[in-house]
């Protein structure tokens, strides 16, 4: 009999490919031949390091990642790298700036709070986060030490559309759209993504860094937060999340089959249009939270009529198998979040039911 698999609109832990979960399975008890799973292999071994090293060269060549980068496989998830990042960049007399956009945002920068000097740059905290602030008239400080911005922000469902030209080093938090469009390297003197959204399950974190930024981090910080020890020892230097690894390798080696990054965009931009029709034409019984120019392709926000309604529409979609719709309680609401391994399937079964609540309730 064949399970019925769930319509999963998670914001993270969220889909993975089910062609890459079938192979997972496949190959769980016996990894090629060593009569053991990927799990219980050594991560000294010859096994697992062509797994480590294949997932780090087919990143780069997906993202088109430069020379002069270097990969990182980490752990403790975006919210390290909130404290990693100015512990390793923002050195004595320098000043972090930041972009607030949303939540995450605003707890990077509480962080970097704790470390040193910053600044806010621009800021769409007092619209609630509807739309991407520009960064055209803002007056860099001469000692700034980079700008950080969140590319994609997941509660609020805002997306960069361009991502800006600055003249200190750009660092972005790409958690949640990594990997979902082309976009140049080059820009960026370091990105870092938790995996859990589109590159694989939750459990490591990329960070693809400018290599010259090595030689700016200060002495004495502690080993596991300083980004040499990492680059050093090509992510090796404790046990590093195998499973999680060997996931991501699966999920990037899915992406090449489906075309690479610039299909995957393609393929984001036609889910996010189909529910974004359904919201554009109800009328204003479904009201976007965003605004148009700041749509995220990733996170489809919006809220009905009243919480009554929008209790009543959740119950129903959970009965009809759509998963993790519910908004975040700074929005309220719903919310749809399409990463890469959402199908074009679910977002227009979504819409399907949008559309039919809509006639039965407005």
């Amino acid at each position: 009999m064949t399970m019925k698999r769930a319509y999963n609109f998670n914001a993270g832990p969220s889909a993975l490919p089910l062609p890459v979960l079938e192979r997972a399975q496949k190959e769980l008890l016996n990894f090629q031949n060593t009569g053991m799973s990927v799990m219980e292999l050594s991560h000294r071994s010859k096994e697992y390091e062509a797994v480590h090293n294949a997932a780090k060269e087919r990143l780069k060549q997906l993202l088109g990642v430069p020379d002069g980068y270097d990969v990182l496989f980490l752990q403790g998830g975006a919210s390290l790298q909130f404290s990693m990042v100015p512990m390793n960049l923002l050195t004595e007399g320098k000043i972090g700036c930041y972009v607030l956009t949303g939540a995450w945002s605003e707890k990077a920068l509480k962080e970097a709070q704790k470390i040193g000097l910053t600044t806010v740059v621009a800021s769409s905290k007092e619209a609630n986060y509807t739309y991407i602030p520009p960064l055209d008239d803002v007056k860099w400080p001469k000692n700034a030490a980079y700008v950080h911005i969140t590319s994609n922000n997941t509660i609020f469902g805002t997306q960069w559309k361009e991502f800006p030209d600055t003249p200190v080093d750009l660092v972005a938090d790409m958690s949640s759209d990594i990997l979902s469009r082309p976009f140049d390297v080059s820009k960026f003197a370091l990105i870092y993504a938790g995996a859990q959204k589109n590159l694989g399950p939750s459990g490591v974190t990329v960070v693809i860094l400018r290599n010259d930024l090595l030689e700016r981090i200060p002495d004495g910080l502690p080993t596991m937060l300083d980004y040499r020890t990492h680059q050093k020892s090509n992510s090796l230097y404790n046990t590093p999340p195998t499973f999680a690894i060997y996931m991501l390798s699966l999920v990037l080696e899915w992406v090449e089959e489906q075309g690479g990054v610039a299909a995957m965009e393609e393929r984001n931009r036609q889910k996010a249009a189909v529910l974004y029709e359904a919201i554009d034409e109800s009328g204003g019984f479904y009201k976007p939270h965003a605004e148009k120019g700041s749509r995220s392709l990733m996170n489809v926000t919006f809220t009905l009529p009243n919480e009554e309604l929008t209790k009543t529409f959740l119950a129903e979609a959970k009965e009809r198998g759509f998963v993790g719709l519910g908004g975040h309680r700074s929005v309220g609401g719903c919310r749809a979040s399409i990463y890469n391994a959402v199908p074009l399937e679910a977002c227009e079964a979504l819409a399907s039911f949008m559309n039919d609540f809509r006639r039965r309730f407005a």
